[in-house]
């Protein structure tokens, strides 16, 4: 049974009224909310870029503040006002300026035996920066640990591959033996 009101002469069930209030649920809910919390929370509008984005489209970027996110790779090069570090997101490294009191969160770096720490750069990028010889970088201003890095597993070689190298280098010296001798 519906209802019927009479407001100003406007004829307005509560169907009506029910279904006004579930659209205004739905704009607060869907499109308000989550715009106020892109507001509330600065990282909405931080987004990582990757290394293929910056070098592809560098004169865009040039001089202005990026977020880097990858793995540090190879060793911490100290210089005499701050240190190199590569940064790599697996698509590609970023050599990345940084002052001394950033690198004291470094603790590990990606080599053969270890899995580096995944971090977060904020700085100003640099397709040709006149400060370090022209070259690609970023100047770090902020750093935020992701990861922690680790030491890695053992690597350890499958014995079958390991019996298949050894027949095959076999072969090879028979070949080169009978190689020799047929020449002769």
């Amino acid at each position: 049974m519906i209802k019927v009101s009479k407001c100003q002469g406007i004829k307005v069930s509560k169907t009506d009224i029910k279904i006004q209030d579930l659209f205004k649920n739905l704009f607060f809910y869907f499109i308000l909310l989550p715009f106020a919390f892109c507001i509330l929370n600065l990282n909405c509008y931080a987004q990582s870029i990757s290394s293929t984005e910056l070098i592809e489209n560098a004169k865009q970027y040039d001089g202005k503040t990026v977020t880097y996110t990858g793995e540090v790779v190879g060793e911490v090069m100290l210089r005499k006002t701050g240190a190199w570090v590569n940064i790599s997101d697996e698509e590609g490294v970023i050599g990345v300026w940084m002052p001394f009191e950033l690198i004291d969160e470094i603790a590990y770096k990606g080599d053969y035996k270890t899995i580096g720490d995944w971090i977060e750069i904020k700085g100003i990028f640099h397709r040709a920066c006149p400060e370090h010889g022209g070259d690609l970088d970023i100047h770090a201003q902020s750093l935020r640990k992701m990861k922690s890095g680790e030491p890695r597993e053992n690597m350890i070689i499958d014995q079958t591959k390991k019996k298949v190298l050894f027949w095959l280098l076999g072969v090879l010296c028979i070949v080169l033996i009978l190689r020799i001798f047929i020449r002769k």
